[in-house]
């Protein structure tokens, strides 16, 4: 079954979470409930890409604090923030701090489904990026202080011979680094190598 994406509710209020859990799941989304803030930001590592719709005013955490703990961890997850009707100096806050939009409650149904569908469209390439270049820096982490080096001395343009001289070490050994620094780097070829460095921040432009 595919959905149009996850969506994870935080409303301190169980009539809320319910009727939102309702409208979202009935439009095709996969949707996560959470009654307070804490619970989601301790779930948060290891949830899937998604679209955070919290309510500003909660007892604990609330909205404007989850906004500056989710921006503090650089986290790619959207958000949109319910207000209460008159909370406009709360919501411009969530704004700043970075919340996608806001929606005062009550809002309309097509109102809150078409705001997730057009903030996931916008997050997902830099959340896909960012996920991107977790990957490529756990590569460059998982490799051995020698077939760093030799990455290193690989991505500088230096030659297997230029690098065993280097190191002091034989051509032949450094041909199994640089085969080990390929595979572990999931690269094919140098100029791949060259552009994962770049993404991995090794090469400085």
């Amino acid at each position: 079954m595919t959905t149009k994406g996850h969506i994870y509710v935080i409303d301190d209020d169980a009539a809320m979470r319910d009727s939102l859990n309702f409208l979202l799941d009935s439009a095709g989304f996969g949707v996560t409930l959470f009654d307070n803030a804490q619970s989601f930001l301790d779930a948060l590592p290891g949830l899937a890409f998604g679209c955070v719709v919290s309510d500003v005013r909660m007892p604990g955490l609330d909205g404007i604090e989850l906004l500056k703990r989710m921006k503090a961890q650089q986290s790619p997850f959207p958000i949109l923030i319910m207000t209460g009707h008159g909370d406009v100096p709360l919501a411009v806050e969530a704004m700043k701090l970075g919340a996608v939009d806001f929606l005062e409650k009550p809002f309309e149904d097509d109102r809150l489904t078409t705001m997730i569908e057009s903030a996931i469209r916008q997050a997902e390439p830099a959340a896909k990026s960012e996920a991107v270049t977790q990957d490529i820096a756990a590569r460059v982490a998982s490799l051995s202080p020698r077939e760093r080096q030799v990455m290193e001395g690989l991505i500088a343009g230096l030659s297997n011979k230029l690098i065993a001289r280097e190191y002091d070490i034989s051509p032949r050994t450094i041909e199994v680094y640089r085969a080990n620094v390929m595979t572990k780097m999931q690269a094919n070829s140098l100029s791949e190598l060259v552009r994962l460095a770049m993404r991995a921040g090794m090469l400085k432009d």
